[in-house]
C-alpha cells in the first residue's frame, strides 16, 4: 500500500515555508573552535533546539545538543508572556522553543529565555540550567566577561550572576506605560532593533533604553470569534501622530545611573546602537523625517554625546544592519549613498562604488570587513536577484561566495560560517570555512518541498525592472498563452526577485494551476540604487506603473495571455493589488488582496513618514497614495473587477480596519467583492489547515473571476 503525498499548501504550512529543520542564528567563537547554532528536530519540529559544532585543529568537526526545550521543560507546555508574542511578531518569529540565544565574548556561555524562565548554557560542557530569577523574562544576555546575565521582566532591566546570585533590577518602570531595556514597537517593527540594552565591553554598566509610551495613541483588537474576551489593547504609533518617548541611561552594576543627552526633539529616532572595546559608546539617532542622521560618541562618566559625522539627504536615509561601529584603529564604518552609489564608509574614505550595492556590514576584521552587497548600477552584470559576501579594504574588494545565489556569512577570526541559497537546489547550505578552506557543512533537517521551482530570472522594460517568470511544470510552447497572475510584493524593503528556489515554491505553485506567473521588483524595492529606492517618494504609485510596464515587456517573450491578468499580494503586496485593480482596471481583470493597508493614516510613522511625509503637511499626498479615504474609493476608474480580500483579524501591524473599511467603500461603490477573514490569525502566516486552504480559496476565486474552468 503506498502513502498519499502530501499536498504542496499543506506542507508548505507545516514546514513554516521549510525553514524547521534548517539551521540558522549563527555565532562563531572567537578562538575558532566552536560554532553555535538553532536548529529544530525535523522539517516539521518547531521547537528550536541549541546545538554547537565543534571544530578542533586536527581533528573532525562533531555537531552536539547544548540545549533541548523538550528535556528542559519536562515535556510540559511552553508559555509565553504578552510581551514575548508581540516581540515575535514583530520579528516575524513563529517557532517556538529556542527562538534566540546570546552570547558572553569568549562564547563559552549562553543565554536564552524558554517558557519565561532564563536559562545559561555552557558550551564547552554541554550542560543547560534555568536561573531562579522572576519572571516572565524577555532578551537575556550574558555580559562579556560571562559573570552575570542582564534580562527584562515586567518592564525592569534585571541583573543575576551567572550561577544564580544576586538577582536585582538596575532599573524598575515608575509609571504603568514604562519599560526598561526593551525596544518599542516602531524600532522592532521598522527599524530592525529588537534590542533596549547593551553590556559595556569591561561587563560593569550598561546602555539601557527607557521607553515610555504614554504619549502613544490607543487602538484596541478584539476578537469578534470570542466576544466574551476583552479586546487588546494596543498603543500604535499611526503616521502623524505622537511616538514613544525613548530615553537611554547609563546603568552601572554599582548602582549608578547617568542619562545620556543629545537633541531628542530634532533626532528622536534611536536608530542603532554600537558599545565594543574599539571606542566610546556609538549611537546612530535619527530625525522624524528620516533626512538627518547623526553618529554620536557617548562618554559613559558624563552622558555628554559628542557628533562623529552627520549625514543629510532631502529624500530620506536608510538604515543598514552592522553600522555604524567602530574598526579597530577607531575609524567610524558606515554605510552611505554617495554619488548615486550606495558605498562602504571607513573614516573619511569610501571603499566600494557603484558597481556594489552595499546590503550589511557583517563583520569587521583586522585587515579586512565583510560585506554583504547585490550589484549595482554600474556591474558589469546585472546579477538579477543575487546577493554576495565580499571581502573590503583599502587595497580593494574580492568576493568570497561563489555561483549565482543569495549570500551571507558570519566569522570570527580565521572562520566564516557562508550560508547560500540556489535557484538549483532547495534549502540553503551553510558551510563553515577556515582561512577560506572548507571543514564542515552544517546539517539540515529541512524537507524537501514536493514541487520544484522553474524560475526564469530577466529584466523587462525600458527601466530593466528585475523579473522572475515561472510557467507550469511540463508547458510546452503549442499549449499556447496563459492566464497572467502577477505575484509581487513591489515595494519598500521587500525583494522579491531573488536567486534561489524556495522563496519561488508558491509562485510556482500558482502556476502549476494553470497560471503564467510574473513576480517583478519594481521602483522601491531593494537592492539596486539608492535612486531606484527613493523614487517613490511622496508616489507609491509608481510601484503599479512598473508591474504593468513589466508585465506588457514580458508579453513578448512569454506566453502572456494579456487579456486574463490578476494580481494578488500580501501587506504591501495586498495594497499594491487593490491599487492595481482601482486605477488600472484596463491591465488588471480580478485581485487577491491581502492584509492590505489601504488607508496611509492608519500605518505607523517611522514607515509611512518617510515615504509620504506629515499627513498634516500633505493630506493630499496621502489621499493619492490610499486606496481609500473618508469619502470612499480614492481616484479608482468606472471599471469595476473583482476583488477578494483577506485580513488576519489579530494583526497588530496592519490591523483588520483597512480592509473593513475598503469592504464598506466597495460597497458603498456598489462594486462586488469578497471578504475573507482569518479569526486568530496576525499579520504571519496562519496555522497549518488555514493556510492550506487559503490557497486553495485564491485559485479558486481567481479562475471564477477570469472565467477559466476548474
Amino acid at each position: 500500500m503506498t502513502s498519499q503525498q502530501i499536498s504542496f499548501p499543506r506542507q508548505h504550512a507545516r514546514t513554516m515555508r521549510f525553514t524547521l529543520g534548517a539551521p540558522r542564528s549563527f555565532t562563531v567563537s572567537p578562538d575558532g573552535e566552536r560554532v553555535i547554532f538553532l536548529r529544530s528536530g525535523s522539517g516539521t519540529d518547531r521547537s528550536g533546539r541549541l546545538w554547537v559544532l565543534d571544530l578542533p585543529k586536527g581533528g573532525s568537526p562533531k555537531e552536539r545538543v547544548v540545549a533541548d526545550p523538550g528535556a528542559l521543560l519536562g515535556g510540559s507546555t511552553e508559555r509565553l508572556s504578552a510581551q514575548e508574542r508581540a516581540r515575535r511578531e514583530r520579528s516575524r518569529e513563529g517557532a517556538s522553543g529556542i527562538v534566540g540565544y546570546a552570547v558572553d565574548a569568549a562564547a563559552e556561555l549562553a543565554a536564552f529565555a524558554l517558557s519565561g524562565k532564563v536559562y545559561v548554557a555552557e558550551l564547552r560542557a554541554g550542560t543547560a540550567r534555568a536561573l531562579p530569577v522572576p519572571g516572565p523574562v524577555i532578551d537575556p544576555r550574558p555580559s562579556p566577561d560571562g559573570r552575570h546575565i542582564a534580562y527584562v521582566s515586567k518592564g525592569a532591566l534585571r541583573v543575576v550572576g551567572a550561577e544564580g546570585e544576586g538577582d536585582r533590577a538596575l532599573a524598575e518602570p515608575d509609571g504603568d506605560d514604562v519599560s526598561y531595556g526593551l525596544a518599542e514597537f516602531i524600532a522592532a517593527e521598522e527599524m530592525q532593533r529588537s534590542r533596549g540594552f547593551w553590556w559595556s565591553p569591561e561587563s560593569d554598566r550598561l546602555l539601557v533604553a527607557r521607553v515610555d509610551n504614554s504619549p502613544v495613541r490607543r487602538w484596541w483588537i478584539a476578537d469578534p470569534a470570542h466576544p466574551d474576551r476583552r479586546p487588546a489593547e494596543v498603543a500604535y504609533p499611526a503616521a502623524g501622530t505622537p511616538n514613544a518617548e525613548v530615553r537611554l541611561f547609563v546603568l552601572g552594576l554599582d548602582g549608578t545611573r547617568t542619562e545620556v543627552v543629545w537633541d531628542r526633539v530634532r533626532h528622536p529616532y534611536l536608530a542603532q546602537v554600537h558599545w565594543s572595546s574599539d571606542g566610546a559608546p556609538l549611537l546612530l539617532v535619527q530625525s522624524r523625517d528620516q533626512q538627518s542622521h547623526l553618529f554620536l560618541a557617548v562618554d559613559p562618566e558624563t552622558g555628554t554625546t559628542r557628533t562623529v559625522h552627520a549625514d543629510e539627504d532631502p529624500v530620506w536615509l536608510e538604515i543598514f544592519p552592522g553600522v555604524p561601529a567602530w574598526a579597530p584603529d577607531g575609524r567610524l564604518v558606515r554605510i552611505a549613498d554617495e554619488g548615486g552609489a550606495r558605498v562602504l564608509a571607513v573614516g573619511d574614505r569610501l571603499l566600494t562604488g557603484a558597481q556594489l550595492q552595499l546590503r550589511a556590514v557583517l563583520d569587521i576584521g583586522d585587515s579586512d570587513i565583510l560585506v554583504a552587497a547585490s550589484a549595482g548600477e554600474e556591474a558589469a552584470e546585472p546579477e538579477i536577484g543575487e546577493t554576495h559576501v565580499y571581502r573590503v579594504n583599502e587595497l580593494g574588494v574580492e568576493r568570497v561566495s561563489e555561483g549565482p545565489g543569495v549570500h551571507s556569512a558570519v566569522r570570527a577570526g580565521e572562520v566564516t560560517v557562508l550560508v547560500t541559497h540556489s535557484p538549483e537546489r532547495p534549502g540553503a547550505r551553510a558551510e563553515v570555512f577556515r582561512d577560506g578552506k572548507p571543514v564542515a557543512v552544517v546539517a539540515s533537517h529541512a524537507e524537501e518541498p514536493v514541487l520544484s521551482a522553474r524560475v526564469h530570472l530577466t529584466e523587462g522594460g525600458a527601466r530593466r525592472i528585475p523579473c522572475a517568470v515561472l510557467l507550469p511544470e511540463g508547458y510546452k510552447e503549442s499549449d499556447g498563452p496563459l492566464p497572467v497572475l502577477m505575484d509581487p510584493y513591489g515595494g519598500p524593503h521587500g525583494r522579491r526577485v531573488v536567486a534561489a528556489h524556495n522563496p519561488h515554491l508558491t509562485s510556482q505553485w500558482f502556476a502549476n494551476q494553470g497560471f503564467a506567473v510574473v513576480v517583478a521588483d519594481g521602483r522601491g524595492t531593494p537592492g539596486r540604487s539608492p535612486g531606484w529606492e527613493k523614487a517613490v517618494k511622496n508616489n507609491l504609485l509608481l510601484t503599479v506603473d512598473d508591474q504593468v510596464e513589466a508585465l506588457h515587456a514580458l508579453a513578448d517573450r512569454f506566453p502572456l495571455d494579456l487579456g486574463k491578468v490578476a494580481i494578488r499580494g500580501w501587506s504591501f503586496g495586498g495594497f499594491l493589488a487593490a491599487l492595481a485593480v482601482l486605477r488600472r482596471p484596463d491591465v488588471f481583470h480580478t485581485a487577491v488582496v491581502g492584509a492590505p493597508v489601504t488607508d496611509q493614516r492608519l500605518y505607523d510613522t517611522h514607515y509611512t513618514e518617510r515615504y509620504l511625509g506629515d499627513p498634516a503637511e500633505q493630506p493630499e499626498v496621502y489621499a493619492h497614495n490610499s486606496v481609500i479615504t473618508d469619502e470612499g474609493l480614492s481616484e479608482a476608474a468606472d471599471q469595476v473587477r473583482p476583488m477578494m480580500i483577506v485580513h488576519g483579524l489579530a494583526d497588530d501591524n496592519v490591523v483588520v480596519a483597512h480592509s473593513l473599511r475598503l469592504s464598506s467603500a466597495l460597497l458603498s461603490a456598489g462594486r462586488p467583492h469578497e471578504v475573507l477573514p482569518l479569526s486568530g490569525v496576525t499579520h504571519m502566516t496562519p496555522q497549518e489547515q488555514v493556510a492550506e486552504n487559503l490557497l486553495l480559496l485564491q485559485v479558486d476565486f481567481l479562475k471564477r473571476s477570469l472565467g477559466l474552468g476548474g
